[in-house]
């Protein structure tokens, strides 16, 4: 086969070097964010290979008013410790209202976030019975945001939120799919919301909340 029956047309090959130089571009910026910005300044562009996909300005101000009301109950809100599993784009907005919070993250682009960041891999939780040892029984609400739509991963990350809990009734908030509720629910004592998280982009897969507390009553859902 010649060289000119697979070569892509001028058109077609102009669009692909676009978007490589512009990927190329991100990539270094973002590099140049971890090593020279840290903290609530630090800002990433999604990586749609490790399903990362951020929420709506919208749902992170929702989320965040409703997380700032149920630290406000607690009896010493300065010990309240929030724990983010897999949702870093709700980081900042957190923080900003609550101090204490940690960013569980596989990326280790989030190691931006400094001391707040924790390196981790739903996957190892079953290989290793002492995972995440130092973080266990240490936060009073968990929200997590699976990375894929599946049983084996629900189990993962439901195995990892039990070790997590401070105490047998800390708060946990799932945000994922519709199709997860069979196996979350077999899980974790938690029900289906009505509040449903939005993206920046539009996703093919109905994205609602699951809790094992009255979630529901923090938004103003008419």
């Amino acid at each position: 086969m010649d060289d000119d029956d697979t070569s892509l047309p001028a058109d077609t090959l102009a669009i692909l070097q676009q978007f490589l130089a512009e990927r190329t571009q991100r990539e270094h910026d973002e590099q140049q964010l971890m090593i020279n910005v840290t903290g609530l300044d630090a800002h990433f562009e999604e990586d749609w290979q490790l399903s990362q996909f951020w929420y709506s300005a919208e749902t992170k101000r929702a989320i965040g008013d409703a997380l700032a009301k149920i630290a406000k109950e607690h009896d010493n809100t300065s010990c309240f410790r929030i724990a983010l599993l897999s949702c870093p784009s709700l980081y900042a907005t957190i923080k900003k209202l609550h101090s204490n919070v940690n960013i569980f993250e596989y990326d280790k682009r989030f190691a931006a976030y400094g001391t707040d960041f924790v390196h981790y891999d739903y996957n190892a939780v079953d290989s290793n019975k002492d995972y995440l040892s130092h973080q266990n029984q240490c936060y009073d609400l968990i929200i997590a945001d699976p990375p894929f739509l599946s049983e084996e991963c629900m189990r993962k990350m439901s195995k990892i939120v039990n070790n997590l809990q401070r105490r047998s009734d800390s708060k946990i908030v799932f945000c994922s799919g519709e199709v997860v509720e069979p196996w979350l629910t077999a899980y974790l004592p938690v029900h289906k919301c009505r509040f449903q998280p939005q993206h920046e982009r539009n996703l093919g897969n109905e994205f609602v909340t699951y809790a094992n507390f009255n979630f529901d009553e923090y938004f103003d859902i008419k």
